[in-house]
C-alpha cells in the first residue's frame, strides 16, 4: 500500500540521516517512490538520475541515494 511504501521510505531516511533542512524531501520522497515504482532494485546510477531533478541545499546526495537503496532492501515486494 502507498502507507507501506512511505514507511519504508521515511525509516531509510532516517536511518542515514538524509533529512537536513528539509528544503528538498517532498520532491526527494516522490522521487524516490517513482525510482522504486520504475526499478525495484536500482542501481546508483538509476537513482541519481531519478532524483536529479530535485536540488538539495545541502548536498546530502549520498544519504539520499543510499536511504533509496535501503528502502529498496526493506520494503522488498512493495515497489
Amino acid at each position: 500500500s502507498k502507507t507501506d511504501r512511505f514507511a519504508a521510505l521515511d525509516k531509510a531516511y532516517a536511518s542515514v540521516s538524509a533529512v537536513q533542512c528539509g528544503f528538498c524531501i517532498p520532491g526527494m520522497i516522490l522521487a524516490s517512490e517513482c525510482v522504486l515504482r520504475k526499478y525495484p532494485h536500482p542501481t546508483e546510477a538509476q537513482i541519481r538520475e531519478g532524483i536529479s531533478g530535485n536540488l538539495c541545499r545541502c548536498t546530502g546526495y549520498n544519504a539520499i541515494v543510499r536511504a533509496i537503496q535501503i528502502a529498496s532492501r526493506e520494503g522488498e515486494g512493495l515497489w
